[in-house]
């Protein structure tokens, strides 16, 4: 029964590591990742810490962001876990031309989950990419774009879910 436990409270972290990155949620993405923690995340590698520090200057030049996961296996380990998460994530922002962009990525989360005191959380992390495609914006703002399909999704604490979350009892 706790390796099931476990094997949950592992997926949601890295569910609310997708949160915390697609909503700029400083605390949410901070509670993915023990500070002492590592990660190797392409342009940066460093600290877990000082990823979200990076992370929370480069968010605001990310106009739009998703981030899903798949295909999570956990193997348990002594002292820990190794997880591997297939993930794929678009991006719309500023390219190194000062155009607006599409990026579509895809790869694999390599991570060491550690727990304590009860509590699963990413120890290492090594992000491996295995697809990227960059593409044009399609034409329009996304008013126009959206059109009649709203609410828009935002980052925190404009977004729907802040909203749901505080409005209904704990």
């Amino acid at each position: 029964m706790k390796a099931l436990l476990d094997r949950e409270a592992i997926r949601d972290c890295l569910y609310r590591y997708c949160r915390g990155i697609d909503r700029a949620d400083e605390e949410m993405l901070r509670s993915a990742y023990w500070p002492d923690g590592t990660d190797n995340h392409g342009p940066y590698q460093g600290s877990a810490a000082g990823f979200v520090d990076w992370a929370m200057k480069t968010l605001p030049y990310i106009e739009r962001g998703i981030h899903q996961i798949h295909n999570v296996l956990i193997e348990f380990r002594a002292g820990g876990a190794v997880v591997e998460s297939y993930f794929s994530a678009f991006q719309r922002q500023m390219g190194p031309e000062r155009k607006l962009q599409k990026l579509d990525m895809k790869g694999r989360y390599l991570d060491w989950f550690t727990e304590r005191d009860g509590e699963w959380r990413i120890q290492d992390r090594l992000v491996v990419f295995d697809w990227v495609e960059e593409m044009d914006v399609p034409p329009g703002t996304e008013e126009e774009r959206f059109g009649p399909m709203k609410p828009i999704g935002g980052r925190a604490p404009d977004d729907p879910i802040y909203t749901l979350l505080k409005n209904k009892p704990a």
